[in-house]
């Protein structure tokens, strides 16, 4: 049975070519969304419209998504950048490149962190929907860095039940528009499903609670450095803060972000990096701690920022 969405274009978008914005607007691969568009399954404002048309702003996009006949299979394939950290006989971290999902999901043909895993031969047999097996927390796909999945039965439910306690510390550096003022602080603002755009989310009273620390690691002339960490882990959390607080990611233009200053950075997804994830081994009962370091694109973008 086929699905359909209903999304208003916004003005960070208006102007884009509609396979891009489509993309990332609603979290898809490039592929996807040109497929959706040359088959005609995408209205903008009543009319079809291809690939390359033009976004318009405010306009009502109306995608219709063909039934899914794949059954959201794992695909084994080399990711480029996808580094596995740590693991042993219950668990693994992964270092995950921007353009990878957790795991399949309808509208998604790219690569996956169960695939990337296929492709080393680590296959994850937990509990859950086989397309999630092992998986204990996503990072989106235009979000980099530490990532944990579990490896067996009793892993991957105590891990669970940690992430729920909020016993797993985990710490992002993030690059936001402007200048956050106090310099650190908190945002404690609950979190729900956006009323105009249901693959959005935002600050709403009726959400769940939602709360994201953050404090001031470098200042730049249009941006800056700082480093988050969470308390809550609801989907989109700290874009949808930053953003509701009138400071986007840089680079996000889904939640609002300037895309002249992200053209001008060079980049194509939001300045988001998971650098510290810690907790308590499942089954050892010690603390591990994992880091990671910035990926090539971020990197660029710092040294634009700074002027080098």
């Amino acid at each position: 049975m086929s699905e359909q969405k209903l999304l208003p274009v916004p003005d960070a978008l208006a102007g884009e070519r509609a396979d891009a914005g489509l993309a990332r607007l609603m979290g898809l691969s490039r592929s996807v969304a040109a497929d959706l568009l040359t088959d005609g399954h995408v209205l903008q404002n009543g009319k079809t419209i291809g690939k390359s048309d033009r976004l318009i702003d405010g306009a009502i996009l109306e995608v219709t998504f063909p039934e899914v006949k794949n059954n959201l299979e794992i695909v084994a394939s080399e990711v480029e950048g996808f580094k596995i950290v740590y693991q042993d006989e219950d668990i693994i971290v992964v270092d995950k490149p921007a353009g990878v999902a957790a795991h399949p999901s309808v509208g998604w043909d790219g690569p996956t962190v169960g695939g990337a895993l296929l492709a080393h031969g680590i296959q994850l047999t937990t509990s859950g929907a086989h397309e999630r097996q092992g998986i204990v927390q996503r990072l989106d796909v235009g979000t980099s860095g530490l990532m944990t999945l579990a490896k067996t039965e009793i892993a991957y439910s105590r891990l669970k039940q940690a992430f729920r306690d909020r016993a797993v510390h985990k710490v992002y550096n993030a690059v936001v528009q402007g200048h956050p003022d106090p310099f650190e602080g908190t945002f404690d603002a609950p979190i729900g499903r956006h009323p105009k755009a249901e693959f959005k989310f935002a600050v709403m009273q009726d959400g769940k609670p939602s709360v994201t620390h953050y404090s001031t690691l470098e200042a730049f002339p249009a941006a800056t450095l700082v480093e988050v960490i969470l308390e809550t882990g609801r989907t989109h959390q700290i874009r949808v803060h930053f953003s509701a607080f009138r400071h986007p990611l840089l680079g996000d233009t889904m939640y609002g972000a300037d895309p002249k200053l992200a053209a001008r950075v060079g980049l194509d997804r939001q300045w988001l990096h998971a650098v510290k994830l810690s907790f308590e081994h499942p089954t050892k009962g010690e603390m591990v701690e994992f880091e990671s370091s910035y990926p090539a694109d971020l990197i660029h973008a710092l040294e634009v920022l700074r002027g080098h």
